[in-house]
Order: C-alpha cells, then sequence, then structure tokens
C-alpha cells in the first residue's frame, strides 16, 4: 500500500517494516485518508492506528494508548548502520538526548545516510552544529569543533603525520584571515618552521 506525497514519493506501509520505517506526519494522516482511518491524534497515534489497521485489517474508532518507543539498542557509543533508516526508534533516540525539539531534517539525514561508521555522539553534534547554522543563517561552527574538523580532515589527508604538526597548521591557519577548513596548502606552515623545531616533530 502507499500514497502519493508533496515530496513525489510513493513510500510503501508494510506492515512487517513500518513501525522501523520513518514517516512524515502528512504521509501517516494521507494514508489514513485514503483508507478511511481517523485522521486525527499525533503521529503516534497515527502510526498505532495505522499498524493495527496493517497487521489486523481493523479500523480502529478508540483513542489509541501512546506506548514508549523502545531506544536500548542504540547509545551515544552506537555506530550508525550503513544505509541508516531513520526510524521512530532513532526519533525517540535523539528526542532523549537532544530534547524534544528534535526533528529530521533534510541536511541531518543526508548527513547519516553519509557517515556509517561514526558514532551516534558525533551525530548528536552535528545536529546541534546544523540547528546553530539554521538560526544564525550562517555558518556557526564553535571554535572546538572547527578544530577538531580541521584536526579530523589533516589526519584523512596526511597519514602518518603527528597531532603535532596538525597543531602547528591548525594555529597557521588559524591566524590567517577567511575560513578556518583545513587545506592541503596549509602544510606551508611546516616548512616555516626553524630546522630545530622540525627536528623534534
Amino acid at each position: 500500500m502507499c500514497i502519493k506525497t508533496s515530496r513525489g514519493s510513493c513510500p510503501e506501509f508494510r506492515s512487517e517494516t513500518f513501525r522501523d520505517t520513518y514517516y512524515l506526519k502528512e504521509e501517516l494522516v494521507g494514508f489514513c485518508r485514503e483508507n478511511r482511518l481517523q485522521t486525527s491524534g499525533g503521529k503516534t497515534e497515527l502510526i498505532e492506528r495505522i499498524a493495527v489497521y496493517l497487521e489486523t485489517g481493523e479500523r480502529s474508532t478508540t483513542k489509541i494508548i501512546r506506548r514508549k518507543v523502545r531506544t536500548d539498542a542504540l547509545s551515544i557509543s552506537s555506530v550508525i548502520e550503513e544505509n541508516v533508516v531513520c526510524s521512530e526508534k532513532h526519533r525517540a533516540f535523539f528526542k532523549e538526548f537532544i530534547g524534544p525539539e528534535f526533528r529530521f531534517n533534510v541536511p541531518f539525514v543526508e548527513w547519516l545516510r553519509s557517515n556509517a561508521g561514526r558514532t551516534y555522539a558525533e551525530a548528536i553534534g552535528e545536529y546541534h552544529r546544523i540547528s546553530d547554522e539554521r538560526k544564525n543563517g550562517r555558518t556557526a561552527i564553535g571554535k572546538q569543533f572547527e578544530y577538531n574538523r580541521y584536526v579530523r580532515d589533516f589526519f584523512a589527508d596526511n597519514k602518518g603525520r603527528t597531532l603535532k604538526e596538525a597543531i602547528i597548521c591548525w594555529r597557521s591557519k588559524r591566524d590567517l584571515p577567511g575560513h578556518n577548513r583545513y587545506e592541503r596548502t596549509d602544510l606551508s606552515a611546516l616548512d616555516q618552521l626553524p630546522s630545530g623545531d622540525r627536528d623534534i616533530l
């Protein structure tokens, strides 16, 4: 069973995967209208109502009792899965650590899907970064985040280099006008060191 949405997609509602898949509220409401189910209530009620219908074929007219979505399979140290699905379990997890204001948004979902292998702690940090950008209408990355990102990108491009070298390049870049993102040309800061200092790196 599927419905058309404003996104142009046609998501399928299957009983065996429904609870583990993230849907917009408008998709849930559209499905309820198409299948003559009540459309009142929040997302949790709509999900429970649709789940009952998919599993039993019954159109419940009673108020659905909200059930707590289990998040014990996820922790901040858990690794983001390949082809991660933004399910209700994930939404409940992020709300637990970020707060009730958490919402999936396109930049964050794209980040999750392109960063398999990184941790959910990093995902939480990325969500806050994206939120800051949206609030300020510009790139609003904290100094600590800029430093962490710089060092990460430095080592990705320079296998075998040391943290001391990364810090020297970071400090040189930080003192220059413009952005603070790593570029290979930043390595020139190492060439400008006195020969004695280069020997102890």
